[in-house]
This record gives structure tokens, sequence and C-alpha cells, in this order.
């Protein structure tokens, strides 16, 4: 058999992942805790990769995994580099749009909207779509404070329950798609690798597709 390599996403969307991947007969026992170990192998030669979700596409992209399982919030960002087969149905948000409350955009002082955003390529392409210009302000963590500090007009960040939105004085004003994590496959081993992956991919197709009518999936 074919050997392939799975880049998985650490944290609670890894969690989410093992019962559709375990439900194929794709696992190892030490993913149910992997602690800080990123590296996991079968005797039959799969090997399991626990990396950040922000890496998964490239790790995927670049030849060092076959697939890998990320959100659309982080594939936005690489556009028609990565086949995505699969919809996995687990790891449910949404991309929304948010300022502080009792502000409105129409009463921005500027032309140019300011946004905050670690999704800049997914936030400038919806406001320009609604014929709004744009300056984006790159972000990696607390994109709730720009805001509130009068550093940008609103954010664009992923969102799940809102309850952060909430608690520092924020408000949704629009979702711009929902996002649930994705089965990505690199193109070449698709290729090269089809005998292994084809069935693999339906098989997990089934898996997810069961596990949302059992009310485990989004």
């Amino acid at each position: 058999m074919t050997a392939i390599t799975i880049a998985l996403s650490k944290g609670k969307l890894l969690e989410e992942t093992l019962p559709l991947f375990r439900a194929v007969g794709l696992y190892h026992e030490g993913l149910d805790d992997p602690g800080r170990r990123l590296l996991f192998e079968n005797p039959d030669g799969d090997r399991f990769l626990v990396v950040r979700a922000a890496d998964v596409p490239a790790y995927v992209e670049h030849g060092g995994a076959d697939l890998g399982v990320a959100g659309r919030d982080v594939l936005a960002e690489y556009p028609d580099a990565l086949y995505e087969p699969v919809d996995l149905g687990v790891g449910y948000c949404r991309m929304a749009v948010a300022t502080r409350q009792g502000f409105s955009l129409d009463d921005r002082p500027g032309t140019r909207l300011r946004v905050a955003t670690k999704y800049p390529a997914v936030a400038e392409a919806h406001f320009l779509s609604k014929g709004v210009t744009v300056e984006i302000i790159k972000l990696y963590g607390s994109m709730e404070l720009a805001p509130l500090v009068g550093m940008a007009d609103c954010i664009v960040d992923l969102v799940s329950t809102g309850r952060t939105l909430k608690e520092n004085g924020l408000v949704e004003l629009e979702t711009i798609w929902e996002s649930t994590a994705r089965l990505v496959v690199n193109r070449a081993s698709m290729k090269v690798k089809h005998a292994r992956l084809a069935p693999l991919l339906e098989a997990l197709q089934q898996a997810a597709q069961a596990a949302l009518k059992s009310g485990k999936g989004r």
C-alpha cells in the first residue's frame, strides 16, 4: 500500500477531525494526546504531522504532506493553490465584520475604510466588491482592540460564538462567509498516488456526511 503523509491542525480542530479519520482507518493512537510531539508514523508508513492551522496549506502545497485539514479561513489566503475535494463539516466558524458599539461605518472620518485583520486578502476582496476602498492594518491577534483605540474603523475576523466581541464592546455587522474545515490535497500527489487517495477521499466524504446526519458535524 502506498504510504501517505497527512498534515493536521493543532488544537480543537484536531479533536473534531480525528473521529472522521478514525472512521476510515487512518489513525495513530498518539494523536489523541500529541503533547509537543509533531510527527507520528504507523508501521505501514503513513505519517501524521501536527502543525499550526495556518501552516497546513504550505505543507500540502510544497509537498511536505499529501493531504491536510484546514479551515476555509486559512485556505482563503491560498487561492487556487490546492485541491479541496471534501468539506469535512467540522470546525465551524464565520468570517465577520465587526466594529465598536455605537459606531457606524458611514460615520468614518476618511474616505478610506481602515480595516484591522489577519486575513488581508479576504477583507480587501469583500470591501472592494462593495465599491469600498480600504486600508488594511495587518494584525496577528487581539483584533478587538483596534476599533476601541481608534486605530481601525472595523475588524474582519473569525467568530465562533460571538462572546469575545461582546465582552470587548464590539458588535457584528455582517457575515462574509461561513467556514468549516476542508480536506486539501497536493495536486501532484493526487496524480501519483491516485489509487490510494481517491477511495480515501470518498470514504472521508461519506464519514463527514454520516457525522452531519447524526448531529456530530456542523
